[in-house]
């Protein structure tokens, strides 16, 4: 009953608007109280915040935020629009796939699905009204080009979700490569199926860019293409660890931003602001995150669960299912790091007694997310990229539809075939 009232409290202090790091924080050290006593609740109290923040596996966050952040500020993402409409632009949703690459190409730099949302939104979105495009169309195409960083290296979501379980990062990082590209592949599809049923959505042709015009457009991408070959290549071979390869591009990038004038000393100040809040955040998230899971190890209630799901009848594939769903709800409301730091201490151990790879448990729960990060009513790259577009959220909401129905579809694949997630990892060894 005990443990009801705090879940229902926990739950009530996030309804109210209370950041999630406090809401986890605060009844996880109400429930140490209940049921471990005064002194088990300020031990923890005094050690689990330190001790959970002073791991060097941690400064793996602020090194990828920050290399985000300065090819961010240097404008290199516009470069791979701008790039993929001159190669691209002339087929037929030639700029839709466009904004697809460029979401890729991000995703590959940054990390953060609703900062390249919100990039797309921005960029890609006036050239596809300018030729016609359907509104919501193009809309659900930027909104969803944005969860590719979610999923392909560097992904916050799988670094995050290897600090809570000891999973090696490297490992999962590489995991997310395959199923990045063939959700990048999977929208494209979309974006062709969605014009073959329904030609008026785009209503204008473009121009083939002449060839010189198409190289010349890899001018400023390339430096940024080859860093990212270099940063996945010392991960998967071993040469570095994914915390040095995370330095090694925060520099790099620093630099590419210095030698093409892109940079300025006040962007160079942003983004050290803005990787010090984002990394704030999260550390705080992590903190309450821990306290909240000593109040689960305390009550047993993970155990639980996993003796629950050992006596029942139902197969481990409809347990995986029950729990995909779970997420899938809790994706309705909550944003992607909250329903990591809220579901893994349980899920994890429940997915690993029925003897599913941690790795590809991994990218499945990434991709679930990353189907939140699109549905109503919270779907955040929804709202940012109309936001920064400047439309409606009904219409921006009616146009990821199709997109929500691919991501099914690829997780459905993912689960049927989990080679395609852990070959890359079982080849690394």
């Amino acid at each position: 009953m005990e443990i009801a009232i705090i879940i229902i409290l926990l739950i009530f202090f996030m309804f109210i608007g209370m950041p999630i790091a406090f809401a986890l924080g605060f009844t996880g050290s109400i429930g140490l109280l209940v049921y471990g006593g005064w002194d088990t609740a300020m031990g923890i109290l005094q050690t689990s915040p330190h001790g959970t923040t002073a791991s060097f596996l941690l400064t793996t966050v602020p090194m990828y935020i920050l290399m985000a952040e300065f090819l961010n500020k240097s404008d290199i993402i516009k470069d791979f629009y701008y790039s993929s409409h001159k190669w691209l632009g002339h087929y037929k949703g030639g700029l839709g796939i466009s904004a697809i690459f460029a979401g890729a190409g991000m995703g590959a730099v940054c990390g953060s699905s609703v900062a390249s949302a919100s990039t797309m939104a921005s960029t890609g979105y006036p050239e596809m009204k300018k030729y016609g495009y359907n509104t919501s169309f193009a809309m659900g195409i930027v909104s969803s080009s944005g969860t590719l960083a979610i999923l392909i290296p560097p992904s916050l979501a799988l670094i995050i979700y290897g600090i809570l379980t000891d999973v090696p990062i490297g490992h999962l990082l590489i995991a997310g490569l395959v199923p990045g590209i063939i959700t990048a592949i999977g929208y494209i599809i979309t974006i062709r199926f969605m014009i073959a049923i329904k030609p008026d959505l785009v209503r204008k042709s473009v121009e083939p860019a002449p060839f010189k015009e198409r190289v010349y457009s890899l001018k400023n991408i390339w430096p940024t293409i080859l860093l990212i070959i270099i940063i996945i290549s010392v991960i998967f071979l071993g040469v570095a660890t994914v915390t040095e390869a995370g330095a090694f591009g925060a520099f790099s990038a620093l630099v590419l931003g210095l030698v093409m004038k892109r940079l300025t000393i006040k962007g160079m100040k942003e983004a050290f602001l803005n990787t010090l809040e984002t990394t704030t955040k999260i550390l705080a998230l992590i903190v309450g995150a821990m306290i909240f899971g000593y109040f689960l190890t305390i009550t047993q209630v993970t155990q639980n669960i996993i003796n629950f799901a050992s006596t029942t009848e139902l197969s481990k594939w409809t347990i995986l299912l029950m729990v995909c769903l779970l997420y899938l709800i809790l994706g309705l409301f909550l944003d992607g790091t909250a329903i990591l730091l809220l579901t893994i201490p349980l899920t994890f151990p429940l997915m690993m007694a029925l003897d599913f790879s941690p790795i590809w448990y991994g990218v499945i729960v990434t991709k679930l997310i990353e189907i939140g990060l699109l549905t109503p009513p919270l779907g955040m790259n929804v709202f940012v990229a109309s936001s920064a577009a400047g439309v409606g959220v009904d219409k921006s909401f009616k146009g990821v539809m199709p997109f929500i129905a691919c991501e099914v579809v690829l997780i459905a694949i993912l689960i049927a075939f989990p080679s395609i997630t852990t070959f890359l990892p079982e080849l690394n060894g």
